[in-house]
């Protein structure tokens, strides 16, 4: 398959049909979602339509840019006009949003041919499960593992070459997670710069809304469509959208690069290939002229702490007339979750926001001498399915949450793969809206290495 970048040229050129392309990962996603569960819906109608629309304006020298034509699909978290928005729920099985998010808005305008709607963890929060009406995504390296949440069939979906990109929400580590497990790039962008509006909420101080695709590349050019300034998010930042893409010729050289090593060797060591992921990382960003030093930050126990604190009591302050009216339409992860969260008080809730304004004091000064940071995204290979415990984001502090705390953008890339032939990965992180950074960062480690050539057996 080809990337974003490359289908661009080739559908400006004539050589790709956008309705042929269409009509390929339709038939694509039709014949893999029985095994890997990636969507919840596909939507061939709207899909050919965009498609056609796409050919149009190829055929008359007017596409909108690289994105025009080129197949994507939403986390069923983004509210879609007149097409069913879940949250992979019980409680929203019939509902129909009557306007697009503001993000699904903007990438229609950029010319993207939505394929449908994909798997989630109950309203982002509660997974994988299985009791709920769909069943959870399965990993397309191998199906019996864990895809990682909750960006988890958009996760499966681009791993299994059935869409070029996807949107992902990240709260705590949503987007990372999947695109760690799967494989695949994933950023969750700077806070406040891609609208969450007409997303459905978890922890609105901790929400981020970003893209993932197959490479870092592919990831900017999402990114291009999705940033910008949305008064109807309160969130939202009202500052210059960079050009993303064109950065990432920047590359590294002269860029000062803090190992967060506390964080992947002490904290909560991850496997042995893992580390040798993150080590070949820093060897190949050293000699594309990266400067690296070692970096200490506080605990990882510490920002997921204050983190998991936070999204208990806000998520529960979304969900309280529903647990209260119809908790049984919940799944059990999700209501169990949900009622943690019902058992804090006002009090634990201040108190977490104050350690999290402490914690981004704390990281702005260990931070001064550096551009970019590194470490693990996920511990190792993706663990199977059914042995993901209800309470595992509690049991082991995660390397994703420190950054939504903060708000910084975050990458995940592919590093490499462990002994089951499954993907490692790394964790790329920059300044607030330095997000070009970053990507620039993840661009040349991928240019200087061949693990963007392998792709899933599926």
């Amino acid at each position: 398959m080809h990337s974003i970048a490359e289908t661009a040229g080739l559908i400006a050129a004539r050589k790709i049909s956008p309705v042929e392309l269409a009509k390929t990962a339709l038939a694509r996603a039709e014949a893999l979602n029985d095994q890997i569960h990636a969507f919840i819906r596909i939507t061939p109608e709207p899909a050919l339509a965009a498609a056609q629309a796409a050919e149009a304006r190829a055929a008359s020298g007017s596409l909108r840019g690289p994105l025009d034509g080129i197949p994507i699909a939403h986390k069923d978290i983004y509210c879609t006009a007149g097409i069913p928005t879940t949250a992979h729920s019980a409680q929203l099985k019939d509902f129909i949003p009557t306007e697009d998010a503001t993000t699904v808005r903007m990438l229609a305008a950029a010319g993207v041919v939505s394929l449908g709607k994909l798997a989630t963890h109950e309203f982002a929060f509660g997974g994988p499960s299985f009791d709920l009406p769909w069943p959870p995504a399965r990993n397309p390296w191998d199906t019996t593992r864990f895809t990682a949440g909750s960006s988890s069939g958009t996760g499966a979906a681009v791993a299994a070459g059935i869409i070029m990109g996807g949107t992902g929400s990240d709260t705590g580590g949503s987007i990372r997670g999947p695109a760690a497990l799967c494989g695949i790039a994933g950023i969750k962008p700077t806070y406040g710069l891609c609208p969450r509006t007409g997303i459905l909420p978890l922890a609105q101080t901790l929400d981020h809304a970003g893209p993932m695709a197959w490479s870092v590349e592919d990831v900017a050019l999402l990114l291009q469509a999705m940033a910008g300034h949305d008064p109807a998010d309160p969130g939202s930042a009202n500052r210059p959208v960079p050009d993303f893409h064109a950065g990432l010729a920047q590359g590294v050289r002269g860029k000062r690069i803090g190992v967060i090593r506390h964080f992947h060797e002490s904290d909560n060591p991850v496997s042995p290939a893992t580390l040798a992921g993150i080590e070949n990382t820093i060897a190949v960003l050293r000699a594309e002229g990266a400067v690296i030093s070692d970096i200490t930050l506080p605990s990882l126990a510490e920002y997921n702490a204050t983190g998991w604190a936070i999204i208990y009591a806000e998520s529960f302050a979304v969900h309280e007339a529903w647990m209260q009216s119809a908790p049984e339409k919940y799944g059990e992860y999700m209501r169990h979750r949900l009622a943690l969260g019902a058992l804090m008080s006002a009090a634990d809730y201040i108190q977490a926001q104050r350690r999290r304004a402490d914690l981004i004091t704390r990281s702005i000064a260990a931070t001064q001498g550096v551009d970019l940071l590194i470490t693990a995204s996920a511990m190792g290979e993706a663990p199977p399915i059914t042995a993901v415990s209800k309470w595992a984001s509690l049991e082991k502090p995660g390397f994703t949450m420190p950054f939504n705390v903060l708000g910084w953008p975050a990458l995940s890339l592919c590093s490499g793969f462990g002994e089951a032939g499954l993907p490692v990965s790394v964790q790329i992180i920059g300044k607030p809206f330095d997000d070009a950074s970053v990507l620039a960062a993840g661009h040349a480690f991928e240019k200087a290495t061949a693990f963007r050539a392998t792709r899933p057996a599926i």
